[in-house]
């Protein structure tokens, strides 16, 4: 097998594992960085080892430094927004807890004028 032929069964193996993944459901910030730092790890590193001759190898290494630091970032990333979700959640409770004491405050007026 000529080194294109193995560089291409190589990019249709990562493609079907990368769309195989994708069936369970939506993914998460940090799945998603995983992936794009495989795909372009993979890419790169088979542009580099395609240099010294063994494209393949060097997609294989790329792939898995990309993963890496793909899954790094991503993480990184998730947990920024989980960190901004918290922080809403926590401005819309307050805002909830300040309108049932307004609406507390209310019914007792209410009640006291009835009387």
């Amino acid at each position: 097998m000529n080194k294109g032929k193995k560089l291409g069964m190589a990019t249709l193996i990562l493609a079907a594992v990368s769309a195989a993944g994708c069936a369970g459901g939506s993914m998460t910030t940090r799945e998603k960085g995983a992936g794009i730092g495989a795909l372009g790890g993979a890419a790169g590193g088979a542009l580099i080892g395609s240099a010294f001759g063994r494209p393949g190898m060097g997609a294989a290494i790329g792939a898995g430094t990309g993963l890496a630091g793909g899954a790094l970032i991503g993480d990184y990333m998730q947990g920024q927004e989980q960190a901004q979700q918290y922080e809403y959640n926590q401005q819309t409770i307050q805002q909830n807890q300040r309108t049932i004491e307004r609406n507390n405050q209310q019914m007792q007026r209410q009640r006291a004028a009835e009387y």
